[in-house]
């Protein structure tokens, strides 16, 4: 059955603030083996202009996805995560993630399709600083794939 459609525009409470520590963004980059001294390097990163440690492009999506969880718990919405899929993703930064950072995520439904009878959900996530500043947008596509027929 599709999900429905007046969930578009849907936009969820922000969530409790993530602080991004050093350590994580040492642990992320390592597991994605991206050796940039920006993500370890306190003093590479501030050669480069930040006032700490950077965190990798792709280190948001662990609390975007959370987010999105908000989402795919609604039992409004009715979506059977065990059949959901993770579609795609992709991000605009406004500035890097850094170590101190404190991350809150407000999740939106974008767009709802239907497709072979498949559900295409695509959240937006916004993440904001403790200041409110936006830091980056976040874009995730889930598909919850068709039942199988009996």
């Amino acid at each position: 059955m599709a999900l429905d459609q007046s969930f578009v525009g849907r936009t969820y409470p922000p969530t409790a603030p993530y602080e991004v520590g050093r350590e994580k963004i040492r642990e992320f980059a390592e597991a994605v083996g991206d050796d940039s001294p920006a993500y370890t390097d306190a003093e590479a990163a501030k050669a480069l202009g930040h006032p700490d440690v950077i965190a990798p492009p792709t280190f948001v999506f662990a609390i975007t996805f959370k987010a999105a969880g908000q989402v795919v718990q609604d039992p409004q919405l009715g979506l059977d995560y065990s059949r959901v899929v993770h579609g795609d993703q992709k991000f605009a930064y406004r500035r890097p993630v850094r170590a101190g950072d404190r991350l809150t995520v407000t999740s939106t439904i974008e767009a709802i399709k239907s497709l072979a009878g498949n559900d295409i959900v695509d959240i937006r996530g916004e993440v904001h600083d403790e200041a409110g500043e936006h830091v980056v947008t976040a874009w995730t596509k889930l598909v919850a794939r068709a039942a199988e027929e009996a």
